[in-house]
């Protein structure tokens, strides 16, 4: 192009805020697109989604469509905002076909994973409990495929060991802020390189269930999924059929039967796993606020050679 694309961008969450301030330092931004307002909090009280929220401080043209197949008010937005190209990061809907041959460069989507590995929602938290060493942003040419289209730009990021989700979150934001302002200043010169679909691999969105310890599991194992369910839904055990919520989990010296207490101190609690074993350093039962593991044990009566409910 002779001149810089203007910028259609779609996202919902905090973490795609970094993204569009990239986007908007270098480049128009003639629409923000993120997801309606969601009640939030004990009151229910309705809320817009950070990219929303930002976009309204700044005067943006903002869209929050409830539905997008079929829209055909929105398509009409999309294309009287002459916006050449659109972006989409962590936006949490589905693109149809139709709503994307309408900018004249389509759409590019920031994806957290070194695509084909990793296609889904939930690419950060996989990586970690699935106990990747390296992964990295694709910025790729969407197509109506999830994840599947042709890769643009692709850089690794090599997971350091006491990253939970949060910290690779910020980590990777800040690298997809920075791709796409690299992909967008070489719009239409970029060569697409189709994906090769004999190395995909999966990252489903996340539920509750995934937060589950799996004490008979290896520690390493149990201490990965600790780290990719950091943000949600958190690490749950049980204890007498009591559900708790373990906070700061790392490898420990130690064997013993699957969920078997081997030990309590200052430093927290420490738990046999199928192989090795973990220290919890806080617990935080239902309904009421985290505390120091070994404060909690001492005050629930929680010793060496108790169990942790194992499934």
């Amino acid at each position: 192009m002779t001149r810089p694309p203007r910028v259609a961008f779609f996202g919902s969450p905090a973490f795609a805020l970094p993204v569009l301030e990239a986007i908007r330092a270098q480049f128009e931004v003639v629409l923000v697109v993120a997801q309606p307002d969601k009640p939030v909090g004990r009151g229910l009280k309705l809320t817009p989604p950070p990219v929303a929220a930002r976009a309204a401080e700044l005067g943006l043209p903002l869209a929050q469509p409830t539905r997008l197949r079929g829209n055909a008010d929105f398509a009409a937005t999309l294309r009287e905002s002459g916006a050449d190209v659109a972006v989409t990061c962590a936006y949490g809907k589905i693109l149809p076909a139709a709503l994307l041959a309408v900018p004249r460069y389509g759409f590019l989507n920031t994806h957290t994973s070194l695509l084909p590995r990793l296609r889904g929602a939930a690419p950060i938290q996989w990586a970690l409990i699935r106990g990747e060493k390296v992964t990295g942003t694709t910025i790729m040419q969407t197509d109506p495929g999830m994840d599947t289209g042709p890769v643009l730009l692709q850089e690794e990021l090599p997971i350091a060991p006491e990253w939970t989700s949060l910290e690779l979150s910020d980590a990777l934001s800040g690298q997809a802020a920075r791709l796409i302002v690299s992909a967008l200043s070489r719009l239409g010169t970029l060569l697409p390189q189709p994906q090769d679909e004999t190395q995909a691999t999966h990252a489903p969105m996340l539920v509750k269930e995934d937060g589950f310890v799996r004490w008979a599991e290896p520690a390493s194992v149990v201490v990965n999924r600790y780290r990719g369910v950091a943000a949600w839904p958190q690490t749950t055990a049980f204890l007498g059929g009591a559900r708790l919520k373990l906070g700061g989990l790392g490898a420990a010296a130690g064997e013993g039967q699957p969920g078997e207490v081997l030990a309590v101190d200052d430093s927290g609690v420490t738990v046999a796993c199928g192989a090795g074993a973990v220290r919890v350093a806080t617990v935080q039962p239902e309904a009421r606020k985290a505390q120091p593991a070994g404060a909690w044990a001492a005050a629930a009566g929680v010793g060496p050679g108790a169990r942790f409910d194992v499934s």
